[in-house]
């Protein structure tokens, strides 16, 4: 670390206990007023005032909803990204600053993550002598499929940036940690439907129709058992069903069935050839059941795969942040994170970070997901770090037989 990060990130560290309350307040806005993917425009307002009043001049992204913002001049060019959407989930908690929105809360942090990257601009607008841009991106739509990322992508908004970053709050991480992992840290989630019709029938006489019901059990234990042997199993692939629907009555075979669940894996390349191995599996496993077969295969989110060197630039952050001994290893994740998309176009890295303060775990995608609010703080810290030591190796010269920082794709 040289002089010059080394002074910016104290600075940073300054800014952040000066305005922690600032930070809170902020967070608890955002949790009170949730919005859903692409109709966060009362949310893209807000950010887009406290940008403005900072001096910044933030964007609106083509997508009409989510902004992007850069402070600092000149390259390298690193982008932080924070979504900023809401789930369509009751808020359940007795608190101040509940969600106002009924059928509408903020369960999977991105109150957080919104909050972090807003102080980061703030407290880096706040300096001078960044050594480069930082362009930080705050994108909407990160709960559907196939996210709100692989539109930022195509709108070219990160063109000329070496690499990006991104974290997400860990309730199964203590507040005060942070979790880094190179390679898959998420996985890709894709959702598989499938119908199955028959001509229907009396259940006193299977034998003259087809029986839906026992096709659809073939494929519900079927499927997933041919799958783990057409995939090699380090790819992480799993298939699992989250509903089924057939009938009414006890004793009347149904002409239309429907299965419907999602497919994860770890592996990118696995991930490629997912849908024609999956189409290929239930086709062959209707077939044995004379049942007319349909399958609608939505290709969500890629699998979120660290860069080595991202990772390397993140720690370096972490351990100015928060210690050798509050840094931990992450487990991968099987959930979907749209963020794999930026890997498209440049090296990516995410972190996790710990938001349990105490008693029973309070889990992701829950009404009752809260966060111990003392790692905003950390957060804003982390992230900012991480920027400069990304501009600070982006902006050196590669070295003699080395290739120089964010020239590859992994």
């Amino acid at each position: 670390m040289t002089p010059v990060v080394e002074k910016l990130g104290s600075a940073v560290d300054d800014w952040v206990a000066a305005n922690h309350a600032q930070l809170v307040s902020t967070r608890r806005h955002l949790h009170a007023h949730p919005e859903l993917a692409f109709a966060e425009f009362e949310t893209t307002s807000f950010l887009e005032s406290r940008l403005r009043a900072h001096g910044l001049a933030p964007r609106r992204l083509p997508t009409g909803t989510g902004l992007v913002c850069e402070v600092g001049s000149g390259e390298p060019v690193v982008v932080l990204r924070a979504d900023i959407d809401a789930l369509p989930l009751a808020d359940l908690k007795d608190v101040p600053y509940a969600s106002t929105r009924e059928g509408m809360c903020h369960a999977c942090g991105h109150d957080v993550h919104t909050t972090v990257l807003l102080g980061v601009l703030i407290a880096l607008a706040s300096l001078d002598g960044l050594p480069g841009t930082v362009r930080a991106v705050f994108q909407p739509a990160e709960e559907t499929l196939p996210g709100g990322a692989s539109e930022v992508v195509a709108s070219g908004v990160l063109d000329g940036a070496t690499r990006a970053f991104a974290l997400h709050c860990d309730p199964s991480v203590p507040a005060g940690k942070i979790g880094l992992r190179t390679g898959a840290i998420t996985a890709a989630c894709d959702r598989l439907d499938v119908t199955l019709t028959g001509p229907g029938g009396h259940t006193a006489r299977p034998q003259l129709t087809v029986d839906l019901v026992d096709a659809l059990g073939r494929l519900i234990t079927d499927l997933p058992a041919l799958l783990s042997r057409q995939v090699d199993p380090r790819s992480g692939m799993s298939l699992v069903w989250g509903a089924v629907n057939a009938g009414i009555a006890a004793n009347a075979i149904p002409q239309r069935g429907h299965l419907r669940g999602t497919v994860r894996v770890l592996d990118r390349d696995a991930w490629k050839d997912a849908e024609d191995l999956l189409r290929s599996l239930v086709e062959r496993v209707a077939a044995t059941t004379g049942a007319m077969v349909d399958v609608d295969y939505v290709r969500g989110v890629p699998p979120v795969v660290n860069d080595p060197r991202a990772v390397a630039l993140l720690r370096a952050a972490a351990l100015e942040t928060v210690g050798s001994d509050q840094l931990v290893l992450s487990p991968q994740s099987m959930g979907g994170e749209d963020f794999g998309w930026f890997a498209d176009v440049m090296p990516i890295a995410l972190a996790r970070l710990g938001t349990h303060g105490g008693g029973p775990p309070l889990d992701l995608h829950r009404g009752t997901f809260d966060v111990d609010e003392r790692a905003i703080g950390i957060g804003v810290r982390l992230m900012a770090r991480t920027a400069l030591h990304a501009l600070e190796a982006d902006a050196a010269p590669p070295r003699t037989g080395r290739r120089a920082p964010g020239d590859t794709h992994n």
